[in-house]
């Protein structure tokens, strides 16, 4: 085989997969690194996430990745967990999580949460997203529901620290 042939294999080998890497990230799966403590204890600061991108069925209980709405102040994507549905309304009273006037047990959350919320309901086309670390999460409380085209996935294992490796039960 000539040289020049070799090269241009290389190149043709490399090009597809940039080509399949991107379209794998764009439209199936993606890394995500968590900057906060805002889903503590479930995911920890550092804690790298695999998301995918394909299911657009979302549950309460999901935890997803979501771009910031404008009300939010925030450019980077974010992480919470899908608690309010379309038509739903959500309300804190006694650091108790009420949806649709029943009380949520919510065993993943770090502590009761300190602070009440007035009943909210879940515009159509929408989902209220709110961190575990209740106390400690900027999240719809205070900017709102999330519209629908922002949700990006849902995150589906921690893959690093290798130490904390686990699925996530979106629940």
């Amino acid at each position: 085989m000539s040289k020049k042939r070799e090269v241009l294999e290389w190149i043709g080998t490399i090009a597809l997969a940039v080509v399949l890497f991107l379209l794998i990230r764009t439209f199936v799966a993606e890394a995500r690194w968590v900057p906060s403590e805002s889903m503590y204890p479930t995911i920890k600061i550092g804690d790298h996430l695999m998301v995918e991108k394909v299911t657009k069925d979302v549950k309460r209980g999901d935890i997803v990745v979501f771009k910031p709405t404008p009300g939010s102040g925030q450019k980077d994507d974010l992480v919470k967990r899908v608690m309010g549905l379309p038509g739903d309304t959500l309300e804190v009273k006694g650091g108790v999580l009420y949806i649709n006037g029943e009380a949520q047990v919510e065993p993943y959350l770090k502590e009761r949460m300190i602070t009440e919320y007035k009943p909210f309901k879940v515009p159509a086309d929408s989902y209220f997203m709110m961190g575990d670390n209740r106390n400690n999460s900027f999240d719809s409380r205070f900017w709102g529901a999330v519209p629908k085209e922002n949700l990006i996935g849902k995150a589906i294992f921690c893959y690093y620290p290798f130490s904390d490796a686990k699925l996530i039960y979106n629940k």
